[in-house]
């Protein structure tokens, strides 16, 4: 195979974007077809991509392609990549993998044994801050606190979902991408303010070795946040996404007498580093960069929060 014959699921705002790094990739993929049901995205394709075929089901293309990007509703993530599994047909589905822990153990059955590339597009992880961070956060000494926020003015998106599947994934897979320490327990709380999913949620981790993090996210803020914390003995180490710099404070001075010292990163195009990993395992027969056992533990622990606030106890973790 020399290139990847490719469809893209789903053609409103996220789609539309995947649509753009697969036609950047032309020496990697071919560009078969884009899925859309709804007629004004079927004619917003068919303008933007006059040379790609637009159909509205799957089972129209299945056979005329390798692999497909899953860019749709949370709520159809489960029956799309169980399709194209079923079809041995390669995947890329964007975060959360499916909705719950029942949908995951069916995927878990179905993916044994497939001799495909399945990705999970937990993007947050391409942040070049984690590069730079990942090994000091791995060599931590216990006890540590963990903060993270993930919160902004209402969009009127993904108001399909509540923000713990929407938005805390994120944060909760970066967790376990970058610390050592496993949760061990959750107790979670939220509100509904503007839809009839959670629209606000405050999620505490408790970790291994007396470990904790606290996550909050929220789509009717006054103001936008994403930002990473951690506190140790030995200082803080903090993370601002959204003007790139990373700030360190120590337990003493820096050689300049200064008290905080800040670190700039560059800003990176994460859709795209996304599509050359997805192409490059399927071409090379290797291992996804985010594979179905990262996706399923986010989906677990996004599974154990939403139980948590439920029922306002906490819910044991049990990652696979």
């Amino acid at each position: 195979m020399k290139k990847v014959r490719i469809a893209v699921l789903g053609y409103g705002h996220l789609g539309k974007w995947h649509c753009q790094k697969v036609e950047a990739n032309k020496d990697s993929a071919e560009f078969v077809a884009i899925v859309e049901k709804f007629p004004a995205g079927q004619e917003a394709a068919r303008s933007n991509h006059p040379n790609v075929k637009v159909v509205g089901d799957i089972k129209d293309i299945i056979n005329e392609i390798d692999g497909a990007f899953v860019v749709t509703p949370t709520s159809t993530h489960f029956e799309l990549v169980k399709y194209l599994l079923e079809n041995n047909k390669h995947v890329f589905c964007e975060k959360p993998l499916c909705s719950n822990d029942s949908e995951a153990e069916d995927l878990t059955r179905i993916a044994n044994g497939k001799n495909v590339v399945l990705q999970v597009g937990h993007s947050e992880r391409f942040h070049e801050a984690w590069e730079k961070l990942k090994d000091q956060f791995h060599k931590l000494t216990p006890p540590f606190s963990i903060r993270i926020n993930r919160v902004a003015p209402f969009k009127g998106r993904a108001t399909d979902v509540d923000v713990v599947q929407d938005l805390a994934i994120h944060d909760l897979d970066l967790m376990l991408y970058l610390f050592k320490q496993k949760p061990l327990q959750i107790k979670a709380n939220g509100y509904k303010i503007r839809t009839q999913n959670w629209d606000h949620a405050n999620i505490h981790l408790s970790l291994e070795q007396n470990c904790d993090a606290h996550i909050v996210v929220g789509r009717n803020s006054v103001k936008e946040m994403r930002d990473l914390e951690v506190v140790t003995t030995d200082g803080m180490i903090t993370v601002d996404l959204f003007t790139n710099k990373i700030y360190h404070a120590t337990n003493s001075q820096f050689e300049d007498g200064t008290f905080v010292k800040e670190e700039s990163y560059q800003k990176r195009d994460h859709l795209l580093l996304e599509h050359q990993h997805f192409y490059a395992s399927i071409l090379q027969s290797s291992s996804p960069v985010i594979g179905l056992k990262d996706g399923l533990n986010a989906v677990h622990l996004v599974d154990c929060a939403l139980k948590s606030i439920g029922s306002g106890s906490p819910v044991p973790v049990k990652l696979g």
